[in-house]
């Protein structure tokens, strides 16, 4: 009888790793496959912009004044020689969109690791010293979060002028403020664990407490607020490039496109209508990844839901 209940009873589940679960809750999430699609493809698009323009034949800053304008001076619609239309000056849009993709996603990937970097430096320093040192920190950065961004953006581009790099350095200015406070909070509550308390016991030093046993149980979190914090880098940057604290033009950026072609919207509605989709589909597809990533790695928090 119990030879017969052990042949019959079903195999055990093999055991998952984190990753493994990870990646098994992100392919049955369509909407996550979706915005990965997505963003996969702007990111092939910024990684073969050169070969695309040469294979468009037409260059970003090019002006068809010829055949990309009609009689009276008008963009031309999206067509065979352009594919999505001119803008005011006879240029093609779609090269344009494509270069300014390349902008985009750099500056996005850049500006964001480069945030989360210093945030989850400042942060696990203030979260597990304490003290003193959180008490400096903290204040710093709330003293960075109170600073109005388009205020300083403006100081910074009349004393220096626009230029790519102050363009980057406002951003990251601005973003990894509240990287560094998510991260404190995380660090004050995984320092309080037994696993910190037996690697204290066995002769480990802060740094090797921080970076081998309190960094991987808080790398989920971080993981997650950096993919949200991308979109927040994209709209930041088309938004100083619209209001001309950006890359400076002809260099062409999503929101320095709509900006140039914004008194142009009702004969030339295709000039900031494509270059709103970029920015619309980019944004939505990172916080709709980020969601994804929310509820691979914290299943509880979706159950509940």
């Amino acid at each position: 009888m119990s030879d017969t209940t052990a042949t019959s009873r079903p195999p055990a589940a093999p055991v998952l790793s984190t990753r493994q679960r990870v990646m098994r809750q992100l392919l049955r999430d369509k909407a996550a496959m979706a915005a990965s699609a997505v963003i996969l493809l702007l990111v092939l698009m910024a990684v073969f912009a050169p070969l695309i323009v040469a294979l468009v034949g037409h260059g970003p800053n090019e002006q068809f004044r010829d055949t990309g304008l009609t009689a009276g001076g008008v963009p031309l619609p999206p067509g065979s020689l352009f594919l999505l239309g001119t803008d005011v000056v006879g240029r093609d849009l779609f090269v344009r969109l494509v270069v300014g993709t390349q902008v985009t996603v750099f500056v996005a990937i850049a500006c964001a690791l480069t945030a989360i970097v210093i945030g989850v430096v400042i942060g696990m320093l203030a979260g597990y010293r304490g003290g003193l040192i959180d008490t400096l920190l903290s204040g710093f950065v709330d003293v960075v979060l109170g600073l109005p961004l388009l205020i300083t953006a403006v100081a910074l581009v009349s004393v220096y002028g626009a230029s790519f790099g102050i363009m980057m350095g406002t951003i990251v200015f601005f973003t990894w403020g509240p990287v560094a406070r998510v991260v404190r909070n995380l660090v004050v509550a995984t320092k309080s664990g037994e696993f910190v308390d037996a690697a204290r016991m066995l002769g480990a030093s802060d740094t090797h407490i921080m970076v081998r046993e309190i960094l991987p149980n808080i790398a989920g979190q971080v993981i997650v607020y950096g993919s949200l914090l991308i979109p927040q880098v994209i709209v930041l940057e088309a938004s100083l490039s619209f209001l001309g604290l950006g890359v400076p033009p002809p260099t062409a950026t999503w929101g320095g496109i709509i900006a140039e072609n914004q008194t142009n919207y009702a004969v030339a509605w295709w000039s900031i209508l494509f270059p709103s989709l970029f920015l619309l589909a980019a944004t939505l597809a990172f916080n709709v990844l980020g969601d994804g990533l929310r509820d691979a790695l914290d299943p509880t928090a979706q159950r509940s839901r």
